[in-house]
């Protein structure tokens, strides 16, 4: 329809509508005579067409009506007064990077989105970032999500734009009434095949669809091969339609009649049931349901964009859909569609969410509106969510978070709707069914995942009580204590649950159910310190509170007691109370209700309103009873500990450790310590004392009364007794709590954090997990943590660490009742070993702990009563008697927590007698300990006094020591002695209290370890004069190898005045045998570890591939570098023999082992070194290099013969000669043109012999290099196979160099082991690789293709221009290939040493002179550099390109630009020939090339024997260079660069680096937020990958961009890494913050990124969140992994390391 017709219809209907009597009626025809003839029409509609005609016949009218005029002229007008939203409201999908400041927001779930948080003024706060789940929206702008900074920039408050057209408001409301009800009805339509009576077509068509739905039982696989085999469709549109199915929640995968509709269903069905118990849901809809309910949906997206225009239109939107319904028994049009929430599918949930997104929840009085409605229907909703099976995200219970997170929200539904009675009384009527007679909780055999679904009800509790109110109305109060007395219901039915029971005889056949108790409590646990923290701010709420508590505790029907009270005696004192054992009664660990009313108590305490809680609880209630459950707890975890339940399973032990965990224990074991602590402050301190013993059973052991000889039995008491003291340790000495003693919370966290580090140095993700979370997720480490620690950063790997300061050791307590017994193990041992070092004493003193607060003053008369002293002179007594029956090793085990309850007493007496005079001070615990006893001298001080002589205690003896010293320094205060005696006590030096047998034994030890040391150096002295004996020649040569260095013959390593080789013996170790061999030639091949792999390391062009039937690749190098061969080695050496054996040994073990395909590719021939465990695929024989003296003289005579045109000459003739050879004898030429066979007589000899053992590795290694280099199968008989020998040779030492030159290194005397292995054997190898191989024939074809490139006159049109080449590369091969030229039919010959020396100096010249010409005409730099006068060189260089000038027709420039230009660029290759020639002729370099010192060009130049500037050689070769330069220069080729049709390589070549990234990672997760995939246009999540190669941005791990490589499919990462990095890859994965390294399409690893938190630590998962900088020290060593081709190797071991269960498809990245 044309857009003037479309205009018209629209404008003439909307007058109808508008004039008609009933105008929604007559809109709703209209729509229900046009959706089926837009919808459904085929299988698979083209959505953007029909999405055209939907705009142009549907929504276009209905906008015309909405604005009543032309709808685009309408919007200019509403949007002329319009300001931005105050709200940014953008809905987040799964996986979107969301902010939250931890200094400015009100609560964790307030985030902003990244475009918010880049212009708010959080960006510079302390924030967390994270991926989000899906479902909720940018709090931007919410005056009540932020204490400061609510808005960004962009959404600064600005005026609400009011509806000001005449007629608009009702308009719009009557049109979103007629539609929003259209689409209700809809979306919670329940019949198939017919519609409601007004939405009935005129014709009814027969014609049906066949829909599947989404579900969560089936995956991917199940739903595709159901689809193949019922609606028969291939692989493909299987998958299609499943991820459609898994996108939208449902699709039609068949359209056609009813019956063959049916028969699809049922196939399905059946099918899907083969492979799991549940059917796929499936059901047939008519197409007319499926067209309107299609419409429906599309009417969604409709509505957002409407109320997206103005404010007034989101009102009159909201206010239509929480209207109350005409009909009386029918919710609102929003309350229908929540109610109907779990039983729609996954798209239209979306569409309702979205939509109360942006309308609902952006106004604030709406959002309480439709607050009350979803309380209202809260209890149903969470009922239907249970039995959904899909993710919360997507249910409608999600929007939780929104409502009950707002505090006035909160409040008010608190005031008006009794919210936490609804959330609570919710979750007791979904556990209903798990209690049992006695109304408590019993999860034997529940359902995990619903049990999963219920316990996220507790969320919404915690976000409910997230802020406390400052406020209190009556109202509130009275709404609140309700909510918590049905929360103390809930607590009620997990009081005393699970209780387990010791078992006897025979151990536990089925283990018990624990983890869902254990569960609810993690759940419960921030929700009670919340209620708590409400309570404290209002003084009558926790009044009252306490009171509800304590009744609650009262009413539980797990009485304490059982039985009847009995009388206990010890010491003159009675107890009376009922008997009960742990080890034989029931007990349980779940405690909430006492342990709240701990929490409770000690908030009344802390605000003071403990003195007014006689008025609200009877004063005489018995604080016993309070402390029997906590008491009866803590001795279950004594005797778990002291093994007496080994027989009751892993469950109760599973119990026992998160009963002391971080994640439990602050609801759980502190409170019982501090209902204990309540108790004994309350209690007698000797009844309290007695009543300890009698749980924990050693009641009788300590009266005398009971005895036994049963070692397990002894044992038991023992540990029991340690565990007994060391509860009695904790209730007197842990003070660390808000309300039992005057001390903050920032003082608690500083305690912990110190006896963290006094464990070892941590890190800071480490303290934070062994630190408790509040309710926001908060720990208050970096609060505490610059006061207590000092950082230290971290290194390129490892994490930063902190260290506690000295200042802070003193607060260390050796029994800090939050270690665990390893723990407390690691932390004594490093105290003792750092006072070792400091000359200390050993002694682990206790710090003075704070006073107690009034209400627990009486707890420290426990340290001074009848009973302890009793328990410490039995425990003392026993530990220094002598019978055997009495003393055993765990009896002395105890001593140490007996001593640290006597200086906890001295300590708290002497802070008395400092504070108060004697007179006024009651605690005597000094004096009872040194008179009860003393008659029979078995006082407490008489028996320490004893103990100091016991050798079986030497580890306690310092301590004892320094407690006798308290003892005394106390009685000095008694008797008012001075106090600088009693301080000189104290201070004494360690050494001067030490005893002189101790003395003894130092000073004999000292005289051994001397001794030790003179026996070593004499050794050491014998060693070294064996070994100059034995090497007494090399030291009487040093003399003359100095000689002949100052004389300079060792310092030219080609050419006629090359020095000698040096003949040295070189013997090595296998490090399979341990056997040393020496490297000889006709010897037993030694071979050395290597890994052959393709690189672009180099390329100039990344990205190109090179295809194996390129015309010049391999035989020709392009100057781009490509891909080339790198061979890189670790360096270890072995025999070939134990090699072959190991590789046959691995090749066994691997293939048994799980997945090893992902570590070694055996097929390959890959293996791990048996020393490093490096990545090897191949191996490299060791050959000597021959020794070599050159005859000068001789080498004099040739040179005056054999000048470069003659050898030109010869050299094409022997080249020509061999290939048009006839068989003919040809007499050698003596003046005239030569023949082919005058290059022999310049000196020829007989070939070098090998052992078979080295030419079979020769063979071995040389097909690797071709196998892998040009990706095809092993054949050794290639042609190809010596010239990729030669070709690895060559790009070894160009990565070599180029690493060298990147790190600003030597060229000699920098190179790392495993370098100078890469290629110090490379050239003797390269040499002779063909030999084995019948390849001459290829041989003296390649030296023709190769001199074609040098020399014209041999060229063809196949011959590459100098442009096109790789000189380095030419200049291997040609040296490589030239002893080809010496072979004759019958004998095998090779040049002569003078023969070569003159090969190799006139094959460098012509390669150098080619090299600065290719230099020349690949610049286009012309501007100078240097100024002045221009010296020799610089003459000769503008000589030089006015030539090539001439032939090109280029222009002048000055002769310091080009000579500048020409060194810069021929430098490399300069360094790559002399690496190249050293390594062949093993001629040591001038010392300039091993420093930085000196004039390196001329030193590199003397070494190759070039002239010092290079550009002589032109003038000394100027009647041969000049012709070729013409020709070089004349190549079409040539002709195209220069006219800039050919794309050319400058020199130097650039160095690739890795990219640079962004210092702050939210600009990498910036730009990953504006990542759009190229192959697809939906919104759902994405995983944008970074190749650090070259910067793309890929979407991994998503069907969308999957690509066929090689014949499979592959993801884009793989495919990226095939032609970007030659198969490696190394990318960084942004939303994860995670690095994947790849080698190949099945095999990669993870590495961590090089982005580090202030904390010096990676992130993973972003699952800290803290702020993340690049650290470029990580980074430098990523790009040195890869400039050192070890990502193979790394990706290697890291898989050796991980034991990989299910294999991870690497190659869908």
């Amino acid at each position: 329809m044309a857009e003037g017709e479309t205009s018209l219809n629209g404008l003439e209907l909307s007058k109808r509508w508008r004039d008609a009597a009933d105008c929604g009626a007559e809109m709703l025809c209209f729509v229900v005579e046009q959706v089926p003839q837009i919808y459904c029409l085929e299988v698979e509609s083209n959505s953007q067409e029909e999405e055209e005609v939907v705009q142009s016949r549907l929504l276009q009218p209905l906008e015309w009506f909405l604005f009543g005029e032309d709808p685009q002229a309408g919007l200019e007008k509403l949007q002329q007064g319009s300001a931005s939203s105050q709200l940014c409201g953008r809905v987040f999908k799964e996986g979107e990077t969301v902010y939250s400041c931890r200094d400015c927001a009100i609560d964790p779930t307030c985030v902003l989105c990244m475009d918010c948080f880049q212009d708010s003024v959080h960006k510079g706060h302390r924030y967390k970032m994270h991926a989000s789940s899906g479902g909720g929206f940018c709090d931007c702008g919410d005056l009540e999500a932020w204490k400061t900074g609510p808005c960004c920039s962009k959404h600064d408050p600005g005026a609400a734009t009011a509806m000001e057209t005449p007629g608009l408001h009702e308009r719009a409301q009557k049109l979103f009434q007629v539609l929003l009800r259209y689409a209700t009805d809809l979306l919670v339509w329940e019949e198939s095949y017919e519609l409601a009576a007004e939405l009935q077509p005129r014709v009814k068509e027969d014609t049906y669809y066949c829909v599947l739905y989404n579900d969560e039982h089936h995956s991917y696989d199940h739903v595709i091969y159901t689809l193949q085999r019922s609606v028969q469709c291939d692989h493909s549109e299987a998958h299609t339609h499943t991820a459609l199915i898994d996108k939208e929640g449902r699709r039609a995968v068949k359209r056609g009649k009813l019956r063959s509709c049916q028969q699809a269903k049922d196939l399905i069905r059946s099918h899907s049931e083969h492979i799991s118990l549940q059917p796929l849901r499936v059901e047939i809809l008519h197409s007319a349901v499926m067209a309107h309910q299609s419409f429906a949906m599309r009417l969604g997206a409709w509505f957002q964009q409407i109320i997206g225009y103005s404010v007034g239109f989101r009102q009159v939107f909201c206010q239509v859909a929480l209207e109350p319904s005409s009909e009386g028994d029918q919710p609102s049009l929003i309350s229908r569609l929540m109610l109907h929430d779990s039983r729609l599918y996954k798209g239209a949930r979306k569409f309702i969410h979205e939509l109360i997104f942006c309308s609902l929840l952006m106004e604030t009085e709406y959002k309480r509106r439709f607050a009350i409605e979803f309380t209202k229907h809260y209890k149903q909703l969470q009922k239907d969510y249970t039995l959904d099976d899909h993710e919360r995200s997507i249910s409608i219970t999600a929007l939780s978070v929104q409502i009950f997170t707002v505090p006035t929200l909160a409040r008010q539904l608190i005031e008006e709707g009794n919210v936490i009675k609804v959330i609570v009384d919710t979750v007791m009527e979904l556990l209903s069914e798990h209690l049992d007679a006695n109304h408590r909780f019993h999860f034997q055999g529940y359902n995990s995942d619903k049990f999963f679904r219920i316990q996220v009800i507790f969320h919404d509790l915690r976000y409910i009580l997230i802020s406390k109110p400052s406020v209190w109305t009556e109202e509130l109060r009275t709404q609140f204590l309700e909510g918590f007395r049905v929360f103390l219901g809930l607590l009620h039915c997990m009081q005393g649950m699970e209780e387990v029971k010791r078992q006897f005889g025979q151990h536990i056949e089925v283990e018990p159910e624990w983890e869902a108790g254990f569960s609810i409590q993690r759940q419960l646990r921030h929700i009670l310190v919340m209620f708590q923290d409400w309570c404290s701010s209002d003084e009558t709420v926790l009044l009252l509170s306490f009171r509800e508590c304590h009744r609650a505790l009262m009413r539980c029907n797990n009485q304490p007691f059982q039985s009847e009270a009995t009388d206990y005696y010890m010491c003159k004192h009675i107890l009376h109370v009922s008997p009960y054992k742990v080890s034989q009664e029931p007990v349980s660990i779940h405690l909430p209700i006492s342990r709240a009313l701990a929490g409770l108590y000690v908030q009344l305490c802390y605000t003071g309103a403990v003195k007014r809680l006689h008025e609200f609880l009877d004063p005489s209630c018995d604080f016993t009873w309070f402390a029997e459950h906590p008491l009866r707890c803590v001795v279950l975890a004594a005797q778990v500990s002291a093994e007496m339940w080994r027989r009751n399973g892993l469950s109760l032990v599973s119990q026992v450790y998160y009963y002391h965990d971080v994640k439990c224990r602050d609801e759980m074991f502190d409170k019982d310590v501090i209902m204990l602590q309540i108790a004994a402050s309350k209690m007698d301190p000797n009844h309290f004392i007695m009543l300890i013993l009698q749980r924990f059973e050693l009641f009788d052991v300590f009266n005398g009364s009971l005895a036994s000889k049963d070692q397990e039995l002894l044992k038991q008491w023992n540990r029991l007794t340690e565990e007994m003291l060391y509860l009695l340790i904790i209730i007197v000495g842990e003070r660390y709590v808000p309300g039992i003693s005057h001390v903050t919370k920032e003082d608690v966290t500083m305690r912990e954090v110190i006896h963290l580090l006094c464990i070892q140095p941590m890190a800071h993700s480490s303290l934070v997990k062994g630190l408790p979370e509040n309710e926001s997720h908060e720990t208050g480490l970096e609060t505490v943590i610059p006061k207590v620690a000092t950082f230290k950063k971290p290194g390129v790997s490892g994490h930063g660490l902190y260290e506690v300061k000295k200042e802070c050791l003193p607060e260390f307590n050796p029994f800090f009742f939050h270690y665990s017994k390893s723990q407390h193990s690691k932390a004594e041992d490093a105290q003792k070993k750092r006072r070792t070092q400091e000359g200390s004493d050993k002694a682990l003193r206790p710090p003075v702990p704070p006073p107690f607060c009034p209400a627990f003053s009486s707890i420290v008369h426990l340290l001074c009563c009848d009973i302890l002293i009793h328990i410490l002179r039995r425990v003392l007594q026993r530990a220094v008697e002598d019978r055997a029956t009495y003393w055993t090793e765990a009896m002395i085990q105890r001593v140490p927590f007996a001593c640290i309850s006597l200086p906890l007493g001295l300590l708290e007496e002497k802070a008395q007698l400092g504070a108060s005079t004697v007179e006024q001070v009651t605690f005597d615990f000094s004096l009872k300990a040194r008179t009860i006893g003393s008659e029979h001298r078995k006082s407490v001080f008489h028996l320490l006094s004893k103990m100091t002589a016991l050798p079986s205690l030497e580890a306690q003896k310092d301590m004892i020591k320094w407690t006798l010293q308290m003892f005394e320094m106390v009685k000095c205060l008694r008797e008012k002695s001075s106090p600088a005696a009693s301080m000189s006590v104290e201070q004494t030096k360690p050494e001067e209290i030490v005893p002189d047998k101790d003395k003894a034994e130092r000073k004999r030890k000292a005289e051994a370890a001397k001794l030790h040391r003179q026996k070593i150096m004499a050794q050491m002295s014998a060693m070294q004069k064996n070994f100059i004996e034995s090497h007494k020649m090399l030291y009487d040569n040093m003399e003359t190898i100095d000689c002949a260095m100052e004389l300079g013959e060792l310092c030219v390593a080609v050419g006629p005045q090359r020095g000698s080789t040096p003949a040295e013996r070189e013997v090595l170790t296998c490090i399979l045998c341990q056997e040393e061999q020496e490297v000889q030639a006709r010897s037993p091949a030694m071979v050395l570890t290597a890994c052959v792999q393709r690189s672009t390391v180099l390329t100039q062009c990344r990205g190109k591939t090179l295809a194996n039937n390129e015309t010049m690749y391999p035989l020709f190098m392009p100057p781009d570098l490509a891909v080339g061969t790198h061979t890189g080695s670790c360096g270890h050496v072995m025999h070939a023999t134990c090699w072959q054996k190991y590789f046959e040994a691995v090749q066994n073990t691997t293939r048994n082992r799980l997945h090893a395909e992902l570590i070694i590719d055996l097929e390959n021939g890959e293996y791990m070194c048996p020393l490093c465990k490096s990545l090897c695929n191949t191996v490299v024989p060791l050959i000597p290099l021959e020794p070599l003296t050159l005859n000068y003289e001789n080498a004099e005579l040739v040179g005056q013969l054999l000048t470069l045109p003659r050898w030109i000459q010869i050299l094409s003739a022997r080249i020509k000669g061999l290939n048009h050879l006839s068989g003919e004898n040809t007499a050698l030429c003596g003046e005239g043109q030569p023949d082919f066979r005058s290059i022999l007589s310049f000196g020829v000899k007989e070939p070098r012999k090998y052992s078979d053992s080295i030419a079979e590795m020769l063979v071995v290694c040389a097909t690797t290099v071709h196998r892998v280099g040009l990706q095809t199968g092993p054949n050794e008989l290639c042609p190809a196979v010596p010239v990729m020998s030669w070709n690895t040779c060559a790009f070894t030492i160009q990565a070599i160099e180029n690493l060298l030159q990147e790190e600003d290194k030597t060229l000699f005397g920098s190179l790392q082991n495993r370098q100078v292995g890469q290629i110090d054997y490379r050239g003797g190898t390269v040499l002779d690789q063909f030999s084995p191989i019948p390849s001459e024939g290829f041989i003296t074809v390649t030296l023709l293709s190769f001199s074609a490139s040098l020399l014209p006159t041999m060229s063809s049109e196949s011959t590459p221009s100098i442009l096109e080449v790789d000189f380095f590369h030419l200049l291997v091969g040609l040296v490589l290939a030239i002893p080809a030229l010496y072979q004759e039919e019958a004998v095998d010959l090779q040049p002569s040493a003078v023969s070569s020396a003159y090969n190799h100096l006139y094959i460098l010249h012509l390669v150098t002179m080619a090299h600065m010409v290719q230099v020349l005409l690949s610049s286009t730099d012309d501007t100078a550099v240097f100024g002045g006068e221009e010296g020799e060189a610089e003459r000769a260089a503008a000589e030089l390109y006015a030539a090539v000038s001439q032939c090109t027709g280029g222009s002048d420039v000055s002769g310091s630009s080009v000579a500048d230009r020409v060194r810069r660029g021929v430098t490399p290759f300069l360094r790559c020939a002399a690496l190249f020639f050293n390594c062949l002729t093993g001629v040591p370099p001038p010392e300039e090339l091993s420093s930085t010192t000196g004039r390196y060009l001329r030193a590199l130049c003397s070494y190759l024997a070039l002239p010092c500037d290079v550009f002589q050689l032109f003038q000394e070769h100027r009647g041969t260079v000049f012709p070729l330069l013409q020709r070089w220069c004349g190549h079409p080729a040539v002709t195209k660069a220069l006219k800039g049709e050919m794309q050319t390589i400058s020199y130097p070549r650039k160095r690739n680096r890795l990219i640079e990234l962004p210092e702050d990672y939210s600009a990498l997760l910036n730009q990953a937020s504006h990542f759009q995939c190229p192959n697809s246009t939906d919104d759902e999540r994405k995983h944008p990958t970074l190749c650090l190669f070259c910067g793309t941005i890929l979407c991994s791990q998503s069907t969308c961009c999957h690509s066929q490589l090689d014949g499979e499919e592959v993801g884009a990462c793989t495919a990226h890494a095939a032609t970007c990095g030659a198969g490696v890859g190394m990318f960084l994965r942004i939303r994860e913050c995670e690095m994947v390294l790849m080698a190949s399409k099945t095999r990669g690893s993870t590495y961590p990124a090089p982005y580090l938190d202030d904390y010096g630590e990676t992130d993973p998962q972003l699952g800290r969140g803290n702020p993340l900088h690049l650290c470029p020290e990580r980074y430098r060593k990523l790009h040195q992994l890869w400039q050192q081709h070890c990502i193979l190797e790394e990706i290697a071991r890291s898989l050796e390391v991980v034991n990989v269960m299910f294999a991870f498809e690497w190659q869908m990245l």
